[in-house]
């Protein structure tokens, strides 16, 4: 239990003994003034009859008051409510966009592998050729000397043959 409900309910049980004690004392008329008439009455029965009022009244407003403090919070949660939802479908549009842009950029980085490679193909396909064309020119120069060589030589020998 709160304190401040423990607190209500000794002065309560205070007041309520007080009466219990006093009841007779209560209970005998006195000539009581308002103002603009005088009445013969308990007077502890009228003050007794105003602390119930006022008691009455103030547990009406704390219920009342109970009651929208009640109907905010109710209200504060179902707009809390309402912006979980719209950030949770934020945050799914934020994911669907990023799962987008990521396969936009992998498809963009295949295209520009295939590109890459496709030219590395070309330019090793050139660089097959020119080296395939220097080997023949370098294998038809080396026939060419060889063939030079021979020709020298047999230029040579076949003098010395002759003489023989």
């Amino acid at each position: 239990m709160k304190i401040r409900t423990l607190l209500l309910v000794l002065f309560i049980l205070f007041i309520a003994g007080f009466v219990a004690l006093n009841f007779e004392q209560i209970l005998q008329p006195t000539a009581l003034n308002f103002g603009f008439t005088e009445v013969l009455a308990p007077l502890g029965l009228v003050l007794l009859g105003m602390l119930a009022l006022v008691l009455v009244v103030f547990l009406a407003a704390l219920v009342y008051y109970q009651t929208l403090h009640l109907m905010e919070v109710r209200r504060i949660t179902r707009e809390a409510t309402e912006q979980r939802h719209l950030a949770d479908k934020a945050e799914a549009s934020r994911f669907t966009e990023l799962r987008q842009y990521l396969q936009t950029e992998q498809l963009a980085t295949v295209a520009r592998e295939r590109e890459l490679a496709d030219k590395l193909q070309l330019k090793m396909d050139q660089m097959q050729a020119a080296l395939t064309q220097v080997i023949e020119q370098t294998g038809n120069g080396l026939n060419a000397s060889v063939g030079e060589l021979e020709d020298r030589l047999e230029r040579q020998f076949q003098p010395r043959n002759d003489r023989l």
